[in-house]
């Protein structure tokens, strides 16, 4: 963050240490010692129903409920990144793919990413902590850190919840088709294996297979009992979004993940290299867009053509260009926390692309069916 000036550096430094890391964060209060930021809020913890406003004592901490406790380990408010795409490849499946909509297989599929997605979470916390890279309690931190719950009670939290949701996929994989179990296995092991992936500059890449093309792909499979090449392709804008949230968190931490030996993209790349590479993660997805709706219809071939209803997703072109904004003025933000939750704006923006995506293919439908 060369040329940062001090006050925001130390902002985002705090910033860094008030939670988990590879977490798809959800917002909360947050007030600082520096004068920058007094007085600014981000939504109310509470909004979350899980983090009191109030420090923490050990009283009040012997006193949280045993769900309580597990909720923050599990990081719910993360889930929208990993059931997204399976909402998005479920739409396919009956739009395109005319496959009769299963509402119990798709609650199932959904139930079995929530189980899996949180059971990563909870190994990265460990991982994290283990490492000495959350070790400081605030209001945001999460229950190993507050020490609600010790590191190994979450890591065996962490191992249930994978031989829950690998049971889970196995039996859906079982009903509805062998291809499941090669796109499922794939993406229960980079889940297992995410903590060290983001430890050697892969953590861009797991996001982007788990958070976007395997969860699309195994939604589709799971509808239509066959697997197709469309969800994946057609997933890719939403996955590089979910790659720009982790390196908008990882970019911000460039000084602290150094000094842990934590090897980022950010890290590799440097500021300057981050923010071309954040652009493109930001913006590329509507190129690729356009590139589906207009190229096949063009040049003709194999690939189907993205239906016009499509269009719709550059109802989001104005937040990416409020994401660049925030970048490209991150060494003198117009507010001292632009820079610092840029990992947040940018989730809220995949929210959004990824509802009008869906909205998309429900036009069509409405097009389509009259």
């Amino acid at each position: 963050m060369s040329g940062f000036p001090r006050s925001s550096v130390r902002e985002s430094q705090a910033y860094e240490r008030a939670g988990p890391k590879s977490s798809i964060p959800c917002l909360h209060r947050w007030e600082p010692e520096s004068k920058s930021a007094a007085g600014l809020l981000l939504p109310d913890s509470q909004a979350c129903g899980i983090y009191p406003d109030m420090p923490e004592t050990p009283s009040r901490t012997t006193e949280r409920k045993t769900l309580r406790k597990w909720l923050v380990a599990a990081r719910p408010w993360a889930l929208p990144a990993s059931t997204m795409p399976v909402v998005f490849g479920t739409a396919l499946a009956v739009v395109i793919g005319g496959a009769r909509f299963a509402p119990l297989l798709f609650l199932w599929a959904i139930v079995t990413m929530m189980a899996l997605h949180s059971a990563a979470n909870m190994l990265s916390d460990v991982f994290d902590f283990r490492h000495g890279l959350d070790r400081e309690v605030t209001p945001v931190s999460g229950a190993i850190v507050r020490g609600w719950l010790t590191d190994n009670q979450v890591l065996r939290g962490s191992l249930v919840l994978f031989v829950l949701g690998t049971g889970s996929g196995l039996l859906i994989a079982r009903v509805t088709g062998k291809s499941l179990f090669v796109v499922g296995g794939i993406g229960v092991a980079v889940g297992a294996l995410y903590a060290l992936l983001k430890a050697c500059a892969l953590g861009d890449l797991a996001v982007f297979l788990n958070f976007g093309l395997l969860g699309a792909a195994g939604a589709w499979v799971v509808q239509t009992k066959s697997f197709s090449w469309l969800p994946v392709l057609w997933t890719v804008p939403m996955a590089m979004l979910v790659s720009a949230i982790l390196h908008a968190n990882n970019w911000r931490d460039i000084l602290t993940d150094g000094e842990k030996r934590v090897t980022t993209v950010a890290g590799l790349l440097g500021d300057r290299g981050s923010q071309a590479y954040y652009g493109c993660l930001i913006f590329a997805p509507f190129v690729i867009d356009l590139a589906f709706i207009s190229l096949p219809r063009l040049a003709g071939g194999p690939l189907r053509p993205m239906p016009l209803t499509f269009l719709v997703v550059l109802l989001a072109l104005p937040s990416a260009l409020q994401l660049w904004g925030r970048a490209v003025r991150r060494a003198a933000p117009r507010s001292p926390l632009d820079f610092i939750v840029l990992d947040g704006a940018t989730a809220t923006h995949n929210l959004v692309f990824g509802l009008l995506s869906t909205a998309a293919v429900i036009l069509e439908a409405i097009v389509k069916w009259g």
